[in-house]
């Protein structure tokens, strides 16, 4: 796809993944239309992209409202007349064990982090197959393929949004529109500054790490070029083949991951922000 001129929605855009994704197709030429619910991060944001040469347009949203979200949509098409990429990045993370894990934490994690991706593909699509060119981008996880004691359910809205892309692309056949699914690895971020835990503290990463701008560079190849998915993390691929062959080998992995942190993963001092929020629906899902 050609992104000269391109409209662009990226949600999750005030920090993180999102913020350097939507750099990178302003860098492109693309036109950027910053969701989050930090608005002041919002317009710092826009203001450097409007020097790089194109337009910004800062919609202050909160994707766990559904009316924040077709509002968005809107604002879009008021601003641009059209809709050319939406990058389904916001969300935020969850450490617990499942009989930890509330039902109102699982709702919420649902809500934002799958349902809001839900809602915006399918308030797009109309526009994109009117057009006959689009592409929708869902950022998930590792974890959306390879699940580890402490993350089940953040996992399970990954895995749904690998499940939501797959289907996806074979329901857009000849359509001109194409979708891809992003599969980072803990990234460099405030992702886990964030991350809300049953007990208030903060988990800090685990494995491999990567830097926010190398996986907004492999979001926009996958839509400059489009790709059904993108690991971040090569050696990965092994390890769901492994793990889809052998389950017995992932389940031993993740015993032997349960007893090293001892039944709990390793922790941090929990951080705040002035309100005193554990997470913002309006970050990113830098997880992983």
């Amino acid at each position: 796809m050609n992104l000269e001129r391109s409209t662009v929605i990226v949600t999750g855009a005030s920090a993180g993944i999102g913020r350097e994704t939507a750099l990178a197709f302003a860098r492109r030429g693309a036109n950027v239309v910053l969701a989050a619910r930090r608005e002041d991060r919002l317009c710092e944001l826009a203001a450097r992209i409007e020097r790089i040469g194109v337009e910004a347009l800062v919609v202050p949203t909160d994707v766990g409202r559904p009316d924040d979200i077709e509002r968005l949509v809107q604002a879009a098409l008021d601003r641009f007349g059209r809709i050319d990429v939406l990058v389904n990045n916001a969300g935020f993370g969850f450490s617990g064990t499942i009989e930890e894990t509330t039902e109102a934490d699982m709702r919420e994690l649902w809500d934002v982090n799958y349902m809001s991706a839900f809602l915006a593909t399918k308030a797009v699509l109309p526009t994109m197959r009117a057009q006959r060119r689009g592409h929708i981008v869902n950022v998930s996880s590792v974890v959306g393929k390879l699940a580890f004691p402490f993350h089940g359910a953040y996992s399970a809205t990954k895995f749904a949004l690998i499940g939501m892309t797959e289907a996806l692309r074979g329901e857009l056949e000849g359509s001109g529109v194409t979708a891809t699914v992003v599969l980072p690895a803990s990234t460099r971020t405030e992702f886990f500054d964030v991350q809300r835990t049953h007990d208030g503290h903060v988990s800090a990463p685990t494995g491999p790490q990567q830097d926010a701008d190398a996986v907004a560079r492999a979001i926009v190849r996958s839509v400059h070029r489009p790709t059904p998915e993108v690991n971040m993390v090569r050696p990965f691929r092994i390890a769901y083949g492994l793990a889809a062959f052998f389950p017995a080998l992932r389940d031993l992995a993740g015993r032997q991951f349960y007893r090293r942190s001892k039944g709990r993963p390793r922790r941090m001092p929990a951080k705040q922000d002035a309100s005193g929020a554990q997470h913002d629906a309006g970050t990113d899902t830098d997880v992983r």
